[in-house]
């Protein structure tokens, strides 16, 4: 059983254009579940798609961002039950699964993945595909993402104090402190419009620089959770400062900072921290690359998120390349769809470069990759 769940405010072009393309998928065992977050219009939605999927919708009296996905998915336990079987698929009210693929996703995933995220595609530029940045091995991003009920649940689903950015972050730290993995399938594509209608940059901005310093918080060994706080507040005050929202963002940065020591604190192992950061991922793929083509360095290009662990797994394999030539390039990103894009433009340019790791083995962690080795 699949349940859509999606939120939207003020954007009813935007859902009926989402309705139309989860119509147009196969007839399965599924309903959406939309959430009005207080739109000044209510939405209506039909009682069934074209494909006779159920559709309702629940209107809210105020506006509870990203945390209105937890009305959801409490509708859709009442309706659909908690059973292991019942995914829950977020969507953004502008984002839709591009086929079916999600389907063979769901019914392959083990008993320990508690959450599947998409491949998530922007709309083409000049016929190019592009894809969604943000998110890591075992982050996926909240327009693309299918979650099983039960987890959801068990673990309070998303954190209202976050407003809406980061809170992928945080329930999936708390995925894996439970137990769970998150899986990146490739089946599971799914096209976000990205409609740019009622998106505040200062907002936005402000909101990933406390939120990602807030999971810094929360969840960073002790020995290095000053250095990583620091560094999200940093990047984000640059990131500010260049699109021209710095006097909206630096009230918002400066409060975060004086008030961090108040954030729940739930440590994770190194293991578990090299698993939510990308690390474990990465040295798992670029140790066997290594190994089996004989490399002696790696040099990085395109330094991204996730750069600076990129080039702690680089030292720890002994692949530096300081100043000989390097036997290979890997993309300095641990984003899933900024590393795609990163290796399509490279081969594009005869480039060849390597992935930081293995999307195709995300399911089970075994497999080939097919795209940057």
């Amino acid at each position: 059983m699949i349940t859509y769940v999606f939120p939207t405010r003020n954007r009813p072009s935007d859902v009926r254009r989402t309705l139309d393309e989860l119509a147009a998928l196969p007839r399965h065992d599924a309903c959406v579940v939309l959430v009005d977050n207080a739109s000044d219009e209510p939405v209506h939605v039909p009682a069934r798609l074209a494909n006779g999927i159920a559709c309702e919708c629940i209107r809210l009296g105020t506006n509870r961002s990203a945390a209105a996905r937890n009305v959801g998915v409490e509708r859709a336990a009442q309706v659909a039950g908690r059973a292991a079987d019942h995914w829950i698929v977020m969507l953004d009210d502008d984002s839709a699964p591009m086929h079916a693929g999600l389907l063979d996703a769901l019914a392959a995933a083990p008993a320990d993945v508690g959450a599947i995220a998409a491949e998530v595609f922007l709309p083409p530029v000049d016929g190019l595909a592009r894809h969604e940045a943000g998110g890591l091995p075992e982050v996926f991003t909240g327009c693309g993402a299918a979650i099983r009920a039960s987890a959801f649940l068990d673990l309070g689903g998303y954190d209202e104090g976050f407003d809406y950015y980061a809170e992928e972050y945080d329930f999936c730290a708390r995925l894996i402190l439970a137990g769970m993995r998150v899986a990146y399938d490739g089946r599971f594509q799914v096209m976000h419009r990205k409609v740019a209608t009622h998106r505040d940059t200062g907002r936005i901005i402000g909101n990933l620089a406390r939120n990602n310093a807030w999971v810094m918080a929360r969840y960073a060994p002790a020995d290095d959770r000053a250095a990583r706080i620091e560094a999200q507040l940093e990047r984000y005050a640059r990131i500010a400062a260049k699109e021209g929202v710095a006097n909206a963002v630096g009230p918002v940065i400066a409060d975060a900072r004086a008030a961090i020591h108040q954030q729940p604190r739930r440590e994770m192992s190194q293991g578990q921290w090299q698993r939510f950061i990308g690390a474990a991922a990465c040295e798992r793929h670029v140790s066997m690359l290594a190994a089996r083509h004989g490399w002696r360095r790696i040099e990085i290009v395109a330094p991204g998120k996730g750069a600076e662990d990129i080039a702690g797994v680089i030292e720890r394999l002994g692949l530096h390349a300081g100043g000989g030539v390097p036997d290979a390039s890997i993309v300095g990103s641990l984003s899933p769809g900024v590393m795609l894009d990163a290796i399509a433009e490279g081969a594009a340019r005869g480039i060849g470069l390597i992935a930081s790791w293995n999307v195709e083995g995300g399911m089970n962690e075994t497999g080939s990759h097919g795209r940057g080795t």
